[in-house]
């Protein structure tokens, strides 16, 4: 019923940037509500996932603390496309990052993920 694809997921040098995209796919009959939120979220081995950004149907948006004023969420028009721009990569910053979706929170449907890596 619905399907996210992540692309964008590659190597870069520290200080380096990086576009994330996400793009839903949907067959058949869905409620709209469940892309009322998306989001990414990251989880590197060994640690928590975690969630990077969401973004509401209405365009509010929320960043961990650790990507405030680094990263920037945003999504299209029909609201079945998020984007994740990332700046001033870090190492630490090294993940597999999920897009998601959900009703309340973006947790409802999920990609399979891209590699983020940040080194030298």
């Amino acid at each position: 019923q619905v399907q996210l694809v992540e692309s964008g997921g590659g190597l870069v040098q520290p200080g380096g940037s990086l576009r994330l995209s996400c793009t839903a796919t949907v067959s058949g009959v869905i409620f709209s509500s469940i892309f009322n939120v998306m989001g990414w979220y990251r989880q590197a081995p060994g640690k928590q996932r975690e969630l990077v950004a969401s973004i509401s149907r209405g365009g509010s948006t929320n960043y961990a603390d650790s990507v405030k004023g680094r990263f920037t969420i945003s999504r299209d028009n029909a609201g079945k496309q998020v984007n994740l721009q990332m700046n001033s990569l870090k190492p630490e910053d090294t993940a597999l990052y999920y897009c998601s979706c959900g009703r309340m929170y973006p947790n409802d449907y999920w990609g399979q993920g891209t590699q983020v890596t940040v080194s030298s």
